[in-house]
């Protein structure tokens, strides 16, 4: 039972900082199933509570609490939708993180300077893709995130991995302005 203590505490730590804070940081983003190479994306992000803002490729997104403002370079249109519980949990891995909490098992082991928590759901989480594990590796005193893998039935793994993160307490903005843009309007 004590064991489970710590786990939340850390995790329910992080998702807390979060809420407070802006996480800043460089990432790679990898996609790897058993038939097919991974495949690599980097960009950058920013995130305080559900907003979140991060670019890669020719993509900037936004979230600003209400409105999902995405961005293409390559076909200046921005689009502006209403994105589902649904959505922003699939987008942004700390949500996910908080959306599996009531519904999986807990384990925490602490290497050096980190803490890896792992959440295995006892079963689907609102029709998401099938998780079958959740693992976010975190820098224990600075509540820094390092990686997030998300592995699915199949044998499908997505890795997250955060370079040169920090937080800071200014906030950026969550929304996104185009000069010159098509405005695809979905809301």
């Amino acid at each position: 039972m004590k064991l489970l203590f710590i786990t939340l505490t850390v995790l329910q730590s992080l998702l807390a900082t979060l809420e407070q804070k802006t996480l800043v940081s460089d990432f790679s983003l990898s996609i790897a199933d058993q038939q097919t190479q991974p495949m690599t994306y980097t960009g950058d992000l920013a995130m305080h509570g559900k907003q979140f803002r991060l670019s890669m490729f020719s993509m900037d997104a936004a979230y600003d609490g209400n409105t999902l403002y995405t961005y293409s370079d390559d076909v200046e249109e921005l689009t502006l939708s209403t994105p589902t519980e649904e959505e922003l949990v699939q987008t942004n891995p700390f949500l996910y993180a908080q959306a599996l909490l009531p519904v999986c098992k807990y384990a925490e082991n602490a290497v050096g300077d980190k803490t890896q928590i792992t959440l295995t759901p006892n079963s689907p989480v609102n029709n998401m893709a099938v998780i079958t594990k959740f693992i976010l590796r975190v820098t224990t005193a600075s509540l820094l995130p390092n990686t997030v893998e998300i592995h699915e039935d199949g044998g499908k793994v997505t890795t997250l991995r955060l370079t040169n993160a920090h937080y800071t307490d200014e906030t950026p903005s969550f929304t996104i302005e185009k000069e010159g843009a098509f405005i695809n309007d979905l809301r």
